[in-house]
């Protein structure tokens, strides 16, 4: 079960902060009520994680998730832009993530 909580851990890391970017700045009541449920959650079910991953170990993944799931959200949704870089940059983030599970 720990690594159900840490993958739904991540996924709502992913839905706060795409709903931090819609309440722009707070001043949208609906978004900033989601950002903070699913910041609850979140750390509720990464918590409930550690009580038998490393620390490191979810800290990483639960980070991961969210970095390069807001990654992918932001050029979904929000129009950003994808270079080479950037595309780069998110696989280094998630063969980190496949490492560190595999370790």
């Amino acid at each position: 079960m720990a690594w159900f909580f840490l993958l739904a851990a991540g996924f709502l890391e992913i839905v706060w902060a795409f709903a931090m970017k819609e309440s722009q700045g707070f001043t949208r009541l609906t978004p900033t009520l989601i950002m903070l449920g699913a910041m609850v959650a979140s750390f509720g079910l990464l918590s409930l994680s550690m009580r038998s991953l490393p620390l490191g170990t979810s800290y990483m993944i639960w980070t991961g998730i969210g970095a390069v799931g807001a990654f992918v959200v932001g050029i979904w949704f929000l129009g950003e832009t994808v270079t080479a870089q950037r595309l780069i940059a998110a696989l280094l983030i998630v063969a980190g993530i496949v490492t560190m599970k595999l370790a």
